[in-house]
């Protein structure tokens, strides 16, 4: 099954963040990710807002957190700390 990584972000600085979207997008490409959505339009109906809102699908659970715990994605974390406010979560889908 299919999975889909999440992320609800508050972008607190933009230079380092931008760091970090750099190092994730790569990381995410080499586990076989690829975004669905990153950053676009939304309507918050329920729950704390973010601004920024990403959702990349992968092939498998597994896959996705691979790449969250290869050593690209951890050097993003670093640029990602203390520069964003966020939650991340990956959810298998039905399909």
């Amino acid at each position: 099954m299919g999975a889909l990584w999440i992320a609800h972000v508050t972008v607190t600085d933009e230079e380092a963040y931008g760091k970090y979207a750099k190092l994730a997008t790569q990381a995410i490409a080499e586990h076989g990710g690829e975004f669905i959505a990153r950053g676009g339009r939304y309507v918050q109906l329920e729950g704390k807002e973010r601004p920024r809102n990403v959702v990349a699908r992968f092939p498998d659970v597994e896959s996705a957190e691979r790449c969250y715990n290869s050593d690209v994605y951890q050097s993003a974390l670093n640029h990602a700390r203390g520069a964003s406010e966020r939650e991340l979560l990956i959810v298998e889908t039905s399909e």
